[in-house]
């Protein structure tokens, strides 16, 4: 088993079991490096002899869409917190207050569209592809953004906000309905003083297959990430030759430890967001400022591009 395979498969188990992640001497030893370059000129020297780039997405590039984030101070729905929400216990508690709040980022979300650093990711992935090179984007979105820019190899590591888990029978599937069911018009508004709908659970959204009650197919605060997702990612992480960590604040695990183990053994990695992370002086890069100003120059096509 490879460092990559075992060092991810042990975080997923520690993290979502509410353990940090072990420190060890010698991860911090081969992490060590230089102060990360602001050289676009250098990036795209590395950019053009790249034949596999893994992006890895967080908030941060959702962000200049007006999407937003449920954290810190002002991450309020109503009078809660998503971490109160996003749970499985409080679905099992109460599912018509946990729809509701999903229903509301989902309409929310069928308004916003897609900024210039989706469209960069979106548009380097079909232009590379065509000279025989990879881009695949690894996001912790749920916001399907980078779907609806053109964005083809996706791995939505905590799922989406439009498709739906069967609690009974476990069918995916994608759901673009507005609303998701009748029950939920109108519902869902973020107001403090609104009050909870008490939709009866026989109408909140089903299945079309067995009528079991649906969920949102996203990974939950205590919830492991699908497991064939992850292998997936790893498998991409091992054969890309430069990494791009786009939005993301690099303290959500397993997550976190993506770009920093590319960057030990060796890869390129380079950070696009608006401020340093714990993980910046791990990396070859660091370009500071909205991720919709910085990336399209970045990804933009290379003079020693070939295009047939």
């Amino acid at each position: 088993m490879n460092l990559f395979h075992f060092t991810t498969r042990r975080l997923v188990s520690q993290v979502y079991c509410g353990l940090k992640p072990a420190s060890s001497k010698k991860q911090r030893t081969c992490f060590e490096m230089a102060r990360p370059s602001s050289s676009m000129a250098d990036f795209r020297e590395v950019f053009a002899k790249a034949k596999h780039i893994a992006i890895i997405t967080g908030a941060g590039v959702s962000a200049e869409s007006g999407v937003p984030t449920f954290r810190g101070a002002g991450g309020y729905w109503r009078k809660w917190q998503a971490q109160e929400l996003a749970t499985p216990e409080a679905f099992a508690r109460n599912p018509s207050r946990v729809w509701e709040f999903y229903h509301y980022r989902r309409e929310l979300m069928m308004s916003k569209h897609p900024n210039p650093a989706h469209t960069a990711i979106a548009e380097c992935e079909a232009r590379l592809s065509k000279q025989g090179r990879s881009v695949v984007v690894i996001t912790q979105n749920i916001d399907e953004l980078h779907r609806k820019a053109g964005t083809k190899h996706l791995l939505e590591i905590h799922g989406s906000l439009f498709k739906t888990r069967c609690t009974s029978c476990g069918t995916v599937t994608a759901n673009h309905k507005s609303p998701i069911c009748p029950a939920l018009d109108g519902k869902g508004a973020p107001d403090p003083d609104a009050e909870d709908s008490q939709i009866p659970v026989e109408n909140l959204p089903r299945c079309e297959e067995c009528n079991g009650l649906l969920r949102p197919h996203v990974v939950w605060f205590g919830e492991t990430l699908d497991s064939d997702i992850l292998t997936e990612v790893e498998k991409e992480l091992e054969i890309c030759d430069l990494c791009l960590v786009v939005g993301t604040s690099s303290i959500v695990y397993p997550a976190a430890m993506f770009a920093p183990q590319v960057s030990a053994r060796g890869v390129a990695v380079a950070e696009f967001n608006m401020q340093s992370t714990p993980a910046t002086d791990r990396f070859r890069f660091h370009f500071s400022g909205p991720c919709g100003t910085t990336l399209p120059p970045a990804l933009a096509r290379h003079e020693t591009e070939i295009i047939s």
